[in-house]
């Protein structure tokens, strides 16, 4: 018998030679509280993922309800808990109705797999997150991308469509790795003017943005601006999961052929208990908020005393952008022998020659904890003259 190379050893092979000769190999950190650090990578934004307020409601509804759900919503695993945080999260975005799902992916994979098809347009905006790109391939929907908040670029690829042609403009409203914020009216209102519905995914704006931490979209946007309203529950609010909101036909259409819903375990009870928990601290302390956006403008204002490459972000995202790979993972290596963790950003995720420490702010941080960063960052960038 003959012997045969086999192809998918050498497939894999030359795909891992390719990433590290970029300059792109992921390594997943292990953390320990053995070797504490101070982190400045997550999305933690209101310091809740470590409230024991949190902490016991999840312990209480496990302890109650049990560990896991046992069940999709749609057979046995939707519990009167699960109705409960639907009906907040549906009063906080000014939503009729919201829908759980189990990851902010399986949301943005879950709507547009349900909306779309191939007699359905999709335009996004360059820079949306991988999960809404992912989408409209899975639905087999023609799919178009504007460049990044170019609402002329889009209103020329509105224009092209044909009228009697479903389509559909979807956004980012706080751009994860660039931090900036989507013009959300001026969307709605290109999307209106062609007839089109409007999908904004609030993943990070949820929590930080709007009068009571309704995002960038909320209640300053009603319905028939943003028909279909995506949100995360694991950043601002510490826990995990996501969800829609939007009208009544819009749910439950979502939970007729949303596969990603229909297919897969509800969420566990204490997850859910723990996110209920943190939408009454939200509520009820807004201060959270105050201060986190006051370490953003204290950050931002240090940052241009040391003449550091920032961008124009005004939320808890703030990237440095560095654009070489081997430069950003001496910063982001130097940063963490000082105990500070920072996301090292490269492509395929940004663009090529635009890698980035991508530096994430929290209301938890101390004073102590930013002037850290800014003396670990100064001695960065004063190495790199030396």
């Amino acid at each position: 018998m003959g012997s045969h190379t086999d192809p998918w050893s050498t497939r894999l092979a030359k795909a891992a030679e390719q990433r590290r000769a970029d300059g792109g190999w992921r390594q997943r950190p292990t953390l320990s509280d053995v070797a504490p650090f101070t982190d400045f990578a997550g999305n933690d934004y209101l310091g809740l993922a470590d409230d024991p307020r949190l902490a016991e409601a999840q312990a209480e509804a496990a302890r109650r309800l049990g560990a896991g759900a046992k069940a999709s919503h749609l057979v046995s695993g939707h519990l009167e808990i699960h109705e409960r945080l639907e009906r907040h999260l549906a009063d906080l975005t000014g939503r009729p109705r919201a829908l759980l799902f189990s990851t902010g992916y399986m949301a943005n994979l879950g709507v547009l797999q349900a909306l779309c098809d191939r007699h359905t347009r999709v335009f996004q905006d360059r820079l949306n997150h991988a999960s809404l790109i992912d989408g409209a391939r899975l639905a087999g929907a023609t799919s178009r991308r504007f460049h990044h908040r170019d609402l002329e670029d889009l209103e020329r690829l509105l224009a092209r469509a044909p009228d009697d042609t479903p389509t559909l403009v979807v956004s980012d409203g706080v751009f994860s790795m660039d931090g900036d914020v989507a013009e959300v009216g001026e969307l709605a209102a290109t999307a209106r003017r062609h007839g089109a519905w409007l999908m904004i995914d609030d993943a990070h704006g949820l929590g930080v943005l709007g009068e009571v931490g309704d995002g960038c979209v909320g209640r300053a946007h009603d319905r028939r601006e943003v028909p279909v309203l995506v949100g995360t529950l694991g950043k601002a609010l510490g826990s995990a999961g996501a969800f829609v909101a939007g009208d009544e036909a819009l749910i439950d259409h979502l939970i007729q052929f949303a596969r990603p819903y229909v297919y897969t375990t509800a969420q566990p009870p204490g997850v859910v208990a723990a996110t209920l928990a943190a939408l009454d601290v939200l509520a009820r302390e807004p201060e959270r908020r105050a201060r986190l956006h006051e370490r953003i403008a204290r950050f931002r204002r240090e940052t241009v005393t040391l003449g550091l490459p920032l961008t124009g972000s005004r939320t808890p995202i703030q990237p440095l952008v560095l654009g070489d790979n081997a430069r950003v993972m001496r910063w982001a290596e130097r940063l963490a022998r000082a105990g500070l963790r920072v996301g090292a950003i490269r492509a395929p995720t940004v663009p090529k020659g635009e890698a980035r420490l991508r530096i994430t702010l929290s209301a938890a941080h101390g004073d102590d904890a930013l002037d850290a960063l800014l003396d670990g960052l100064a001695a960065c960038q004063r190495e790199e003259v030396a």
